[in-house]
């Protein structure tokens, strides 16, 4: 029998009209294709702190206790890649001895290769090119403090909440794996209540669904949905009833399959393209991070209540193709487009304001790369 619960609600909201719900959900940092993401940063990471003009582009695939990167480098960095793979394991917390993936079993398989020529014939000049051809999105608005939906910023937070009460031994029965989502009512484009939060965290076994629930409705809802909280919100916890066999033992992982998690969580386009592993010369990630540095300023300065921005590229050429800013009928569109026309979207010009060059991307894999105060396109 699946664990869930409906709270009674002893305040009832009033009757809403022209309401609609929408749904975003985010993954631990266990899960198969964070893990691999986690990975892929780590390796980024470790090439940037010795070589600041590394070019990177790692790719993971994990399945049981097997390890697969590859991908392909241009660095003078000496890297040991099964220490960083362990490393990173061991730091997601896969080391408990009734998980079949876990930091002292792994096989790990190294392809990295060299970048090839021809795409470093475009980034490697005096006036850096983009590293491929694309289209990238970035989005604010003011629903949240971060500037974020909020239906994905409260799923980040129970997730994130979730997987600091594991790493603090507050929940020993916790293992790595873990998808949260979150339902929230909109009347007239606003938020105004949570209607339904989904948690499914892998576990130990033989531990009691009804502890895991517990814990779920009287610690962890009340702490990460703050003001969002309240009696009356439908609670599902570990809807199949179990989940033991999790991480990459329960399911492949692959680099750069949480593109939505990663972002705003379905409520803005998305280029496609996926972020981690992968250095700035690509602006699939750099002009994202820059296109929703834009945004937020767009957001912040009041001109708009919602602003996205679109930019693409051409392989090679440093200049956007094109660059494009809607608002949704929340502000002025034309004050919005020409605040968005005074910012330089040029690769080299992106990674040096954002200060791309530093090793500071695992700091962005899990719980999305937006709306994490510390990073510098947040700020």
């Amino acid at each position: 029998m699946h664990a869930s619960i409906h709270l009674p609600d002893s305040n009832p909201a009033p009757h809403l009209s022209h309401t609609q719900l929408f749904t975003s959900e985010s993954v631990g940092e266990g899960h198969p294709d964070k893990v691999c993401d986690f990975i892929s940063d780590s390796v980024l990471d470790a090439a940037l702190a010795q070589d600041p003009t590394s070019h990177v582009a790692c790719e993971v695939l994990t399945k049981d206790h097997q390890v697969v990167v590859a991908g392909e480098l241009k660095t003078r960095a000496t890297l040991d890649i099964p220490a960083i793979v362990r490393e990173a394991v061991q730091t997601i917390g896969y080391t408990h001895e009734d998980q079949p993936f876990r930091v002292d079993r792994l096989q790990i398989l190294n392809w990295l290769g060299i970048q090839s020529e021809d795409i470093d014939r475009g980034v490697s000049t005096a006036e850096q090119g983009a590293g491929d051809q694309g289209l990238m999105f970035g989005y604010a608005c003011d629903e949240t403090d971060v500037l974020l939906p909020l239906p994905i910023t409260l799923a980040h937070r129970l997730a994130r909440t979730l997987a600091t009460d594991r790493h603090a031994g507050h929940i020993p029965w916790a293992r790595p794996d873990a998808k949260t989502q979150v339902t929230v009512r909109y009347a007239d484009g606003r938020p105004v209540e949570v209607t339904d939060v989904i948690v499914s965290t892998q576990h130990a076994r033989g531990t009691s669904q009804d502890r895991i629930l517990e814990y779920v409705r009287d610690s962890l809802l009340p702490s990460a949905l703050g003001e969002w909280h309240r009696a009356g919100i439908r609670l599902w916890v570990n809807p199949t009833g179990e989940f033991v066999i999790g991480g990459p033992t329960g399911d492949c992982g692959v680099t750069g399959r949480k593109i939505i998690v990663d972002t705003y969580g379905g409520a803005a386009r998305h280029g496609g393209g996926a972020f981690s592993g992968k250095d700035a010369s690509k602006v699939d990630r750099s002009a994202a991070y820059f296109a929703r540095y834009v945004a937020r300023q767009i957001v912040r300065s009041g001109i708009a209540r919602r602003a996205e921005l679109q930019v693409a590229y051409a392989i090679g050429i440093p200049e956007p193709v094109s660059l494009f800013v809607e608002t949704f009928g929340t502000g002025d569109p034309v004050a919005a487009a020409e605040l968005a026309a005074r910012f330089d979207f040029r690769p080299a010009a992106i990674t040096r304001q954002l200060r791309l060059t530093e090793p500071l991307f695992r700091r962005t894999t899990n719980y999305g790369h937006f709306g994490k105060r510390d990073l510098p396109w947040e700020q």
